[in-house]
C-alpha cells in the first residue's frame, strides 16, 4: 500500500491580473524580492512555504486562491478523496522540475490542491 498522508500546506497560488503590480504587493508583504521572476510565474519562498503568482490565473480557472497540499503519492491521494466524493478538476500532470499538480473540488466546490515532487 503506497503513503496517501499529506505533508501540509506548503504551496499557495494566487491568480493575479497584472502581474508586476501583484509582485510589488507581494514582495513589500513578504518582505524579500521573488526567487523564481518570470512572466508566466513569480514565486516566493518564505518560512518554509511557496507562494506563487499566476498572471491571468482567471482564464485558467483559478477564481481564488489555491492551497496545495504536499503528498508523497498523488495518484494515490486522488483515488483517496475522489472515492470520498472529490470531484478531479485538473488531473496529474508534470510542470516542470519534477513537480505533479493536481485540483479536485469538495462537495461543495472549494478548490483543493494537489501537488507531488519526485
Amino acid at each position: 500500500m503506497s503513503d496517501s498522508s499529506t505533508r501540509g500546506i506548503k504551496t499557495v497560488l494566487h491568480p493575479v491580473s497584472d502581474l508586476e503590480k501583484a509582485k510589488a504587493v507581494y514582495t513589500a508583504l513578504l518582505g524579500t524580492p521573488p526567487q523564481h521572476d518570470a512572466p508566466y510565474y513569480v514565486g516566493y519562498d518564505v518560512d518554509g512555504q511557496h507562494i506563487g503568482l499566476v498572471p491571468d490565473g482567471a482564464s485558467q480557472g483559478m477564481t481564488s486562491p489555491v492551497a496545495y497540499w504536499h503528498v508523497p503519492d498523488i495518484e494515490a491521494k486522488l483515488a483517496e478523496v475522489t472515492a470520498a466524493g472529490a470531484t478531479v478538476k485538473e488531473p496529474a500532470h508534470e510542470v516542470g522540475w519534477g513537480r505533479i499538480v493536481a485540483t479536485v473540488t469538495d462537495p461543495d466546490g472549494n478548490v483543493l490542491g494537489l501537488l507531488q515532487d519526485r
